[in-house]
């Protein structure tokens, strides 16, 4: 049986400013780090038949596949499909400027998430496709043991709801911390879900 394990890169600079990543390559922040470190020993306490880790080309997802792959003695392979969704001229910008600029456009993305449009961003649904196209692309190379994918919480999303069959209106349904962990299994019968953001090792470390 193949074992996806879909794990969101460490605490950012800009996530602790609380600014709009997307495809902007932005460092792990010190907490990102420690974060990355600890979700790496917690992947190689569950003693399992790593074969690979897949990462997303930017940075904080990079570092945290090094950590990683350190512990687990794998190797590591970028594909870009795994990045964040761009989100345009948002990047940089916080929460309450994103307001204060774009209301309009901000309020269709928290109602509409699947059929808004981002101004020079990426739509929901391309995200989706191409993060399922690198999904797909792994599950063709392996049908036993257990694969890596470390990327970004809007990516993981869609691959989660997408895997599932689950409309991409319930987007904002799921929530995904730092550094959290999320497990399917690829049965008989389909990909079940068995861990949503998971973050236990997290609390047990950093209170």
């Amino acid at each position: 049986m193949l074992k996806l394990y879909l794990i969101r890169h460490g605490e950012t600079i800009w996530n602790m400013e609380c600014k709009t990543q997307g495809c902007k390559n932005i460092e792990l922040s010190q907490k990102g780090v420690l974060q990355g470190r600890l979700i790496a020993e917690k992947l190689r306490m569950r003693n399992e038949d790593f074969k690979k880790i897949f990462t997303s080309d930017l940075d904080r997802c990079y570092l945290t596949s090094s950590f990683i792959a350190n512990e687990l003695n794998v190797d590591i392979e970028i594909d870009s499909n795994l990045r964040e969704m761009s989100f345009g001229e948002w990047e940089g910008l916080t929460i309450e400027k994103i307001k204060e600029l774009y209301n309009e456009e901000y309020k269709n993305w928290r109602k509409h998430p699947y059929e808004s449009s981002i101004p020079k961003g990426e739509d929901l649904s391309k995200v989706q496709e191409r993060c399922l196209k690198a999904v797909n692309k792994i599950m063709k190379r392996y049908d036993n043991g257990s694969i890596v994918i470390v990327s970004h919480s809007v990516a993981i999303k869609t691959i989660i709801l997408g895997l599932l069959g689950i409309d991409l209106k319930h987007f904002y349904s799921i929530t995904l911390r730092n550094a959290s962990m999320n497990i399917f299994e690829f049965r008989d019968y389909g990909p079940v879900l068995v861990s949503l953001n998971d973050i236990c090792h997290l609390d047990e470390a950093l209170g």
